[in-house]
């Protein structure tokens, strides 16, 4: 296998991971929690914001733009254009809409939530935070979803087109 080669398969890996967590967190935990009291989702969002910063999330969500744009390069350098511009607009799509949307959008979103004193407030207090948060993070993240799948999308136009030119 070539290190083009190599890279392509990385890409569509990492960007096909973090594509369905976020798709997969848009089917299934945005509506499971849309039927939860107040007190629980602010508790709930609290937790999973602390533990899902881990090297099994991190990794594979930082690395994308970097593999793909390094297999874009090596791409254009190889005289294939087409799978070049598919892999760069994957990166960018991926660094803009998922990166660029996670540290404007979501992360500043969930510092506040963290920095609210669960057991300090009244239901009414825990009912304009979640209001405050759920859905500006839910739009956020419904863009996160898009930006990530339609970069796993352009990295697995990009292979199929590899394929069919060989």
């Amino acid at each position: 296998m070539t290190i083009r080669a190599a890279l392509l398969l990385v890409a569509i890996v990492n960007t096909g991971l973090i594509g369905g967590l976020m798709f997969g967190w848009t089917v299934s935990v945005i509506p499971g929690l849309r039927q939860v009291g107040d007190r629980t989702y602010v508790s709930t969002m609290q937790h999973v914001n602390r533990e899902i910063i881990n090297p099994g999330f991190t990794i594979p969500f930082i690395i994308p733009p970097l593999v793909v744009g390094l297999a874009a390069l090596l791409q254009f350098r190889a005289g294939d254009a087409r799978r070049g511009w598919l892999l760069a607009s994957a990166a960018l799509v991926y660094l803009v809409g998922l990166l660029g949307v996670t540290i404007g959008g979501n992360i500043p979103l969930n510092n506040a939530l963290d920095a609210f004193d669960l057991s300090a407030e009244s239901e009414p207090r825990l009912r304009d935070r979640r209001f405050s948060y759920e859905g500006p993070w839910n739009r956020w993240h419904y863009v996160r979803t898009v930006a990530s799948v339609s970069s796993f999308m352009l990295c697995a136009s990009a292979a199929i087109v590899a394929a069919s030119d060989s």
